[in-house]
């Protein structure tokens, strides 16, 4: 299926603040974030290029060694594997688009 409504798509909290709807293609996962001010994503890497959209709010990321203060139309590209975290320092919209296919998010 190719077009998916927000309303639609499952809702789920993999984390504690960051609730998510996800929709997953034939080769990526997208996923719509709500996160809670304060929030806290933990230091993690994955096999998985991400993109990372913030829409609404402010959100600090640490890509490697480098840390960025992103709010909205603010783009975050995180290459596979590399070591990564986060805070919001506000409530936050964001969008990750991860490729290929997230299954832990399916």
């Amino acid at each position: 299926m190719p077009f998916f409504s927000q309303t639609n798509l499952v809702r789920k909290e993999p984390m504690e603040g960051f609730a998510g709807r996800f929709a997953t293609g034939s080769t990526m996962t997208s996923v719509t974030w709500t996160v809670t001010a304060g929030a806290i994503l933990p230091e993690h890497a994955h096999p998985h290029e991400q993109v990372a959209h913030v829409l609404e709010g402010e959100f600090e990321l640490t890509i490697g060694n480098e840390t960025e203060r992103l709010g909205p139309g603010t783009v975050a590209f995180i290459p596979s594997d590399v070591p990564h975290s986060g805070r919001a320092l506000t409530e936050c919209r964001i969008i990750d688009v991860f490729h290929p296919v997230r299954d832990d998010y399916r």
